[in-house]
């Protein structure tokens, strides 16, 4: 057995979209089954997303703490933000959201892992970095806007938040993958055998 997700499309015979918004919007397909049968199938059409796992030379992970309506809370997470242009390398964006959300940058980049969020209902894939040998970034902050103008920040030893996390106090889900599967990868070969930043990302194609 190959334990590797692989790419397989089947037949749509009849799609809509009854929704646009500003950044997404909802599809409808009709999909043939294995059996013949057709099932229709609503799901988001999401542009993608970058996260950042930031960790410094203390073993603190920069945090913001953000409002996120659709759940009625205030959710600690690690900076993230859309691919707002297609085909953009997710690096670079990456580095723009640790940029704008925190007026960090970072001297080390690594691929932590890539993620669909929610694939039985939204195509988001999500490529979480890990980066390190932080600094505070040059010239003035972002000048934020909406949810963001009300946004603390913080920075959190990785050990609480993997208590957190499995306590069930802590939601995001960029949040609760980056701080696992920085704690595995460090029980398992070491930081140093994650993917470069760089790496191919297939569900975000993208020009280095």
């Amino acid at each position: 057995m190959e334990l590797q997700d692989t790419p397989q499309e089947w037949r749509v015979v009849a799609t809509d979209t009854p929704f646009r918004g500003k950044k997404t919007s909802v599809r409808t397909d009709d999909v043939v089954m294995p059996d013949g049968e057709v099932a229709r199938r609503d799901y988001q059409v999401h542009p993608g997303s970058v996260a950042v796992l930031a960790l410094d030379e203390e073993d603190r992970v920069l945090l913001i703490k953000q409002y996120r309506h659709p759940v009625r809370q205030k959710l600690w997470e690690i900076p993230a933000g859309l691919l707002d242009v297609p085909g953009e390398n997710p690096l670079h964006a990456a580095q723009r959201e640790l940029y704008e959300e925190a007026h960090v940058k970072a001297g080390d980049w690594r691929v932590l892992t890539d993620v669909y969020t929610s694939p039985g209902g939204c195509d988001e894939a999500v490529r979480i970095f890990l980066a390190r040998d932080l600094a505070d970034a040059e010239g003035d902050r972002f000048e934020v806007a909406e949810e963001e103008a009300d946004m603390e920040t913080a920075r959190v030893p990785l050990a609480d938040l993997v208590r957190g996390v499995l306590a069930g106090d802590l939601h995001n889900n960029c949040l609760v993958v980056g701080v696992l599967s920085l704690a595995a990868a460090r029980a398992g070969d070491g930081l140093d055998a994650l993917r470069p930043a760089e790496a191919p990302w297939p569900a975000r194609p993208f020009e280095a």
